[in-house]
């Protein structure tokens, strides 16, 4: 049997961190067993469901490298792949449960029906439909007035209250009392089907094998098992992933300053980075490994390693990884990235970032240790471009110092091959010359004289980078202090 898993989003609003590690498991999980990941678009939420969240959702699965083999840019030969088109498989299930009668229809209006919802608390009673119940709606003038306005029935689906057993694979067995939940709606007046409906439907018609999912559907599989059962249909395996806490051990949520994954990217984050710490939230290699690329997470990916205990979602160990990623990170492709970044802070234009590719490259390496966001790249490379406001009182300089220095400009004048090594060579030569001079004084005072600044990347990198002309500029400073 061919594994099948899909990701269901609904086209809501950006693609948030618990419902990308969701997308990551199904992903890890067909891939480990050479099944099919599919994307399901669930966009019966007629009023909020747009093509742009869905544009949004799909472009962050996509950077996240996250690939589907069905979907609806792709198509599949179980397609539609977006609900809103697959509306006749609705309808013809709801015919089937009709004649089997395990569903009906009720001549209600939502606000009665919420208004009968209300009443049932008042009383406290649990607010659990039945057929007969309802009934008191489906009277011949209302029938009739419902036709005469062109409204369409509810329908609902008959619940058979009794206990229901779940063999979950990440919870163990979930056993479902007697008496949770009473009938439901299957498809709304407008025709659009209830997301329990949809998904049971659209999984089945899929070929679905297995639904991995957040825990906080577990309600939901309730009600999904029951339409199973009715409509005799296989139950797929069912693996309820546990929620994702903040560090105060409450429910993941904006409080926590947690950001949706094109945020993430938007602050410089690197995909690797991300799907690597996505993974480790409920989720655990067989060595205790943590720094893990998206290969070796599909080779080591099972879901008897997925803990059934909360994940605690911790940013600053996110930051941490997605620097160790940006420090070995292709430099090429992390300059690439970087551009976005740099041109967007207005330290050069698009052409002169293209025109100076290599050069930026060399900057983007020379500050990328200390960068753990690429948004914080551009104030590290602002050393390149901003004309330091010197103070002599950071300065200790003596007269052999000076001199030094006045010496240093006159070998780089000399220089024909501006390169690290020749630069280097000059260093020495010049240091050679005055055995007498403190080095660690000599380079820290030359870093301020270039920079204004006592800390930044490697001195050698500062003077290949800025150029011979520059450098010599700088350094004529110096003379100010000559005595």
């Amino acid at each position: 049997m061919e594994v099948r898993v899909r990701f269901a989003p609904s086209p809501t609003g950006y693609l948030h961190v618990g419902g990308a590690r969701t997308a990551l498991f199904n992903f890890l999980f067909a891939r480990n067993q050479g099944g099919k990941f599919i994307l399901r678009i669930e966009d019966t939420d007629l009023e909020r469901s747009t093509k742009e969240s869905e544009l949004k959702l799909m472009e962050s699965l996509k950077w996240l490298g996250l690939k589907w083999d069905e979907g609806p840019d792709i198509g599949g030969n179980y397609g539609p792949y977006r609900q809103s088109e697959r509306l006749n498989f609705y309808r013809d299930v709801v015919k089937e449960l009709m004649e089997k009668g395990k569903a009906y229809e009720v001549y209600a209006r939502p606000e009665e029906l919420e208004e009968l919802r209300e009443k049932l608390l008042s009383k406290g009673e649990l607010p659990h439909y039945n057929r007969e119940m309802l009934e008191q709606f489906n009277t011949k003038r209302r029938i009739e007035e419902f036709k005469n306005n062109g409204e369409k029935p509810v329908v609902f689906f008959v619940f058979e209250d009794k206990e229901y057993e779940l063999d979950d694979l990440i919870k163990g067995k979930v056993i479902f009392r007697k008496g949770a939940i009473g009938d439901f709606v299957l498809l709304r007046s407008n025709g659009i089907p209830t997301y329990n409906f949809a998904c049971v439907v659209d999984d089945h018609f899929m070929n679905i094998t297995h639904v991995i999912r957040g825990d906080d559907h577990l309600s939901n599989t309730l009600r999904q098992m029951a339409m199973y059962e009715s409509l005799n249909w296989e139950v797929p395996h069912f693996a309820h992933v546990s929620m994702i806490l903040g560090p105060d051990g409450k429910k993941l949520s904006k409080r926590h300053g947690v950001s949706s994954v094109e945020g993430y990217r938007d602050r410089g984050y690197l995909p690797e980075a991300m799907v690597n710490y996505l993974a480790l939230l409920g989720w655990s290699h067989p060595d205790g490994k943590e720094l893990l690329t998206l290969e070796e997470l599909i080779d080591n990916f099972s879901l008897e390693r997925v803990s059934s205990n909360p994940a605690i979602y911790d940013e600053n160990k996110l930051r941490w990884m997605n620097g160790y990623y940006i420090r070995n990170y292709d430099i090429e492709d992390l300059t690439k990235i970087a551009k976005k970044f740099i041109v967007d802070s207005q330290l050069c234009d698009e052409e002169e970032f293209e025109n100076n590719f290599e050069w930026f490259k060399e900057a983007v390496a020379s500050v990328r240790n200390g960068v753990e966001e690429l948004i914080e790249l551009p104030e590290k490379l602002k050393i390149y471009f901003e004309k330091p406001s010197l103070n002599p009182d950071d300065l200790k300089l003596n007269q052999e110092l000076i001199e030094a220095y006045l010496k240093l400009s006159e070998n780089i004048k000399k220089i024909d091959d501006w390169s690290k090594n020749e630069i280097l060579r000059i260093f020495r030569e010049t240091l050679k010359e005055n055995r007498k001079l403190n080095k660690k004084d000599f380079y820290m005072n030359l870093r301020i004289i270039l920079t204004g600044k006592t800390e930044g990347p490697e001195l050698l990198d500062i003077v290949y980078l800025f150029g011979k002309d520059k450098v010599l500029k700088r350094l004529l400073t110096v003379e100010s202090f000559k005595k």
